[in-house]
């Protein structure tokens, strides 16, 4: 049963008009069994002072783009009722015409469009009129025989619409509806939704509450647990066998969906999940269609159900299932595009949004998490609502060219308009080992302020999530991850990248930054020194690549790989003859990774800096002590001595480093591979050439 939210001590620190719509408006929308995320409208009609000083009467309606759960008074669009009751003298009126006369009745022009369904608010003689999209009302609205069992649950107090897609004649059609019947405070609009009102903002929040309890208690008395969807006919894997076949397979589903821009990938095992990709129903009830017109724009009429028996525990059968699947997903697709395209249609990514496994769950595509999150929720929705619709009956959906319609409505397209444009790292996942330090940490956050999801790799990782923290919480929830991992170990490297394509589907670009420093003359050089150096900076940044490498091949999307060198890759730096060896090898690792990676797409460069004294858990160690040591100075001499010694006279921040990697897995240097940029102010004797 939905909860009543309501706070009467709350909303009594209101200030009376647009305040109570926001407030009940954020009510409703923060339980998805009431309204889907972005879906459903609310309004409230209030007398306003125009730009004369005349009172007019003034609807406020949800603007279209905007979420109930989190929407603010800016959200809104005020418009003058005086305007807009007229229409329904009208025996039709096209969408493009409408959009435009009611652009025309806004009294701010700094409103955002009303939503698509505004008429359906004029038109109803109420102050408050709430439509949402209810799991249980859309259960019973979805069922080939909901208009009767309706009539069983409310009586003579529901008016039913037919469906039509939302719009002037479904507004119309409403408005004559509830005219027509005096006893009726509610409507039921067969496969989308409800519409109730009230003369309080309080009244129609408790009616919309109470309206849905009453369908949810009719539904949940017919309940046969045994016979939900057809009943069982596979068992969940665990868990841990579970993200061990989707570590493996995540990234084959990225590189399968992501056509024409890459696609991040999220997964879902919740319990109602499992039971509905695990039942005898699901295959061909999953076909029927979309449970919501609000659901098509980010499910597709219908998801990709992958033909596997998850007790075989067959990765390559599963792999291979889930190829052959998208596959037919895409040319059907298509076909469904040609057959119902209008002139001037643009095709959308033909690949699939929801894919069900059975014993494993749901894996969702979006252009970032946030968005394969939607896709998510709103498929948690369509299987309740086909729980619903199947215990009351035959759960019954829009026919396919009403699906297309909605999917392709110019009307819906625009709400997506109103994104912002994608920047030059969205829908790439950048992977940083020594993410918790100065130039990894600098890195991840320039990544992320140009779009990036990024994963923080660091044996520090208090450290590292501390730096993830602050990032989600700047952008967003996910977009950053932080993993313990020791660069020479293979089986945490192992499991970082698994953890990523968990997380993320997969990996695009990675800089191998971790790192440590040690001086010390040739001769007092200790096997145990040199030892060091090489595990962590050579089979560190090799375990690293390799990794990236394999999982890159396998997305078939490319990617790039920035390897931090140093001056002393180039350079025979005094007293580190352990360190200056092993960094000159990574920056040959880089150019023999190049060599074999360009037939994937995958371009490796190195960034050679230069005494990044700031931030760096490497100069905070010996390694300061050391370096002023060799060249006869005291440590806190080096700023400047570094800095004198540039041709530049600069001294170099992590900043500058983030910039040159940047710059390396950006578009910009789409074309460059097997380079090395030095990043140092100008050390004659380190230049590359």
């Amino acid at each position: 049963m939905v909860q009543n939210l309501w706070n009467d001590e709350t909303a009594k620190t209101l200030t009376a008009g647009l305040s109570e719509l926001v407030y009940r408006s954020n009510l409703i929308g923060a339980d998805r069994a009431v309204c889907n995320w972005g879906g459903g409208n609310t309004s409230m009609k209030t007398t306003e002072k125009d730009f004369r000083g005349r009172d007019i009467e003034v609807m406020w309606v949800k603007g279209s783009g905007s979420d109930l759960a989190t929407m603010g008074a800016k959200n809104f669009t005020g418009l003058n009722l005086e305007d807009i009751r007229p229409l329904i003298d009208r025996e039709e009126m096209p969408d493009e015409e409408m959009v435009e006369y009611l652009s025309h009745c806004m009294i701010d022009s700094k409103h955002p469009r009303a939503s698509i369904e505004t008429l359906l608010h004029a038109f109803l003689p109420y102050k408050h009129v709430d439509h949402t999209h209810p799991d249980a009302i859309i259960s019973l609205c979805c069922a080939d025989n909901g208009k009767e069992l309706a009539k069983e649950i409310f009586g003579d107090r529901f008016v039913w619409v037919p469906y039509v897609r939302p719009g002037f004649t479904l507004s119309k059609m409403i408005a004559e509806g509830v005219r027509n019947s005096p006893n009726a405070d509610l409507v039921l609009m067969e496969k989308h939704g409800l519409v109730v009102w009230g003369d309080t903002a309080k009244e129609s929040y408790e009616k919309t509450i109470s309206v849905i309890n009453e369908a949810e208690s009719y539904i949940n008395a017919r309940v046969e647990e045994e016979k939900i969807f057809g009943g069982k006919k596979y068992d969940s894997l665990s868990a841990e066998e579970q993200k061990n076949l989707l570590a493996k397979v995540m990234p084959i589903i990225r590189g399968s969906v992501s056509d024409e821009k890459n696609m991040l990938l999220t997964y879902d095992n919740a319990e109602d999940v499992l039971e509905f990709v695990n039942s005898q129903d699901a295959a061909e009830l999953s076909q029927v269609g979309a449970a919501c017109p609000d659901h098509l724009v980010h499910t597709k009429m219908t998801p990709l159900f992958i033909d596997w028996d998850p007790s075989s525990k067959d990765a390559e059968q599963l792999i291979e299932a889930v190829k052959t699947g998208i596959e037919k997903f895409k040319e059907n697709y298509k076909a469904y595009f040609e057959r119902n395209k209008n002139a001037g249609d643009i095709m959308f990514e033909s690949a699939p949004r929801v894919i069900l496994i059975p014993g494993i769950g749901m894996v969702n595509s979006g252009k970032n998490t946030a968005m394969a999150n939607v896709s998510g929720s709103l498929y948690h929705r369509a299987i309740a609502v086909m729980k619903g619709s199947t215990t009351l009956g035959e759960f019954v959906s829009l026919n396919e060219n009403e699906s297309y319609n909605i999917e392709y409505w110019p009307l819906e397209l625009y709400k997506l308009s109103l994104a912002p444009a994608e920047a030059e790292f969205s829908r790439k996942v950048a992977f940083v080992t020594g993410g918790a330090g100065g130039i990894g940490s600098e890195t991840c956050r320039q990544f992320v302020a140009q779009g990036a999801h990024v994963v923080l790799a660091d044996l520090n990782l208090e450290g590292a999530e501390k730096v993830a923290a602050e990032i989600n919480e700047q952008y967003g929830a996910g977009r950053a991850l932080a993993v313990k991992m020791d660069v020479t170990s293979e089986e945490q490297v192992q499991a970082a990248f698994e953890a990523t394509a968990l997380a993320y589907g997969g990996v695009d670009i990675i800089v191998n930054n971790a790192g440590l420093a040690t001086s010390s003359p040739f001769g007092e050089t200790t096997l145990k020194e040199w030892d060091l150096n090489m595990n962590v900076l050579g089979k560190g940044y090799f375990l690293v690549a390799r990794e990236a490498f394999n999982q890159m091949k396998e997305q078939s999307l490319g990617g790039s790989m920035v390897f931090i060198g140093s001056k002393n890759s180039v350079y025979a730096g005094k007293n580190a003859a352990a360190y200056s060896s092993v960094k000159a090898l990574e920056a040959h690792l880089a150019r023999c990774i190049a060599a074999e990676g360009g037939e994937f797409g995958i371009r490796v460069n190195s960034v050679l800096p230069d005494a990044v004294l700031q931030g760096s858990a490497i100069w905070g160690s010996r390694w300061r002590e050391e370096r002023a040591a060799a060249y006869g100075i005291e440590p806190d001499q080096l700023d400047e001595h570094y800095r004198k010694r540039t041709t530049l006279l600069v001294n170099i921040y992590p900043k500058d480093i983030a910039e040159s990697i940047l710059f390396l897995s950006s578009s910009k240097a789409e074309k460059t591979t097997g380079c090395m940029i030095t990043v140092d102010g100008g050390v004659p004797a380190a230049f590359t050439r």
